[in-house]
């Protein structure tokens, strides 16, 4: 089997394989179409519509043992006839060529455009300045509503407060740790063997 195309013409030619002596040819001049259809349940058999040189027809069967044969022929036609359909659309074109548009500006016609211009100071076309926004520095402003509440001062020391907060209590109390004369030393006793042991009399501080 061989494809022969030759300008618009396409023929399917059955031949002998060793002599090649033509046993058939099918002339196809659509696809798909009579000439040559697919089977409805198969992809590699075909129907072939033969002809003689006295214009007798007969339809027969074709079938390939492999599936990429039959691909092969599908995109063969498909390809050629494609290449026809392209090639009078340009004929068609150069008959009768695509009307041109017209974008040029007719005779006393005239278009508006607004533009905005602004100048090197900031004002715009009309003499109007631009306001910038004044910066704060990179700060954000308070939230509205929102002020800084104000630390309520310590309650007043009572009788069941802790010792610390009664010597607090009086500022007085507290003075040069330097200026605080130290306590006398007690003299040391015959009968006693331990050390002397200082002190602490000032009444300011607080033992724990």
């Amino acid at each position: 089997m061989r494809l022969v195309t030759k300008d618009k013409e396409c023929i399917l030619k059955l031949e002998d394989r060793n002599s090649g002596e033509l046993f058939a040819q099918c002339p196809i001049d659509t696809y798909p179409g009579v000439a040559i259809e697919t089977v409805s349940d198969s992809s590699r058999y075909f129907v072939l519509r033969i002809k003689d040189d006295s214009g007798r027809q007969a339809f027969i069967g074709l079938g390939f043992s492999d599936r990429s044969d039959s691909f092969d022929l599908n995109v063969a036609l498909q390809d050629h006839f494609k290449w026809l359909k392209k090639t009078e659309e340009i004929e068609k074109e150069k008959e009768e060529p695509k009307q041109e548009l017209d974008l040029k500006f007719k005779e006393g016609e005239t278009i508006k455009i607004n533009m905005k211009i602004t100048k090197k100071d900031g004002a715009d076309g009309q003499g109007k300045a631009k306001t910038r926004p004044t910066s704060t520095g990179g700060l954000l402003p308070p939230p509205p509503g929102s002020g800084m509440s104000k630390i309520s001062p310590p309650p007043a020391p009572s009788q069941n407060s802790s010792p610390i907060h009664q010597v607090n209590a009086n500022a007085n109390n507290w003075g040069d740790f330097t200026s605080a004369a130290p306590a006398p030393a007690p003299q040391p006793s015959r009968t006693s063997s331990n050390p002397p042991q200082p002190s602490n009399s000032n009444p300011n501080w607080v033992q724990f």
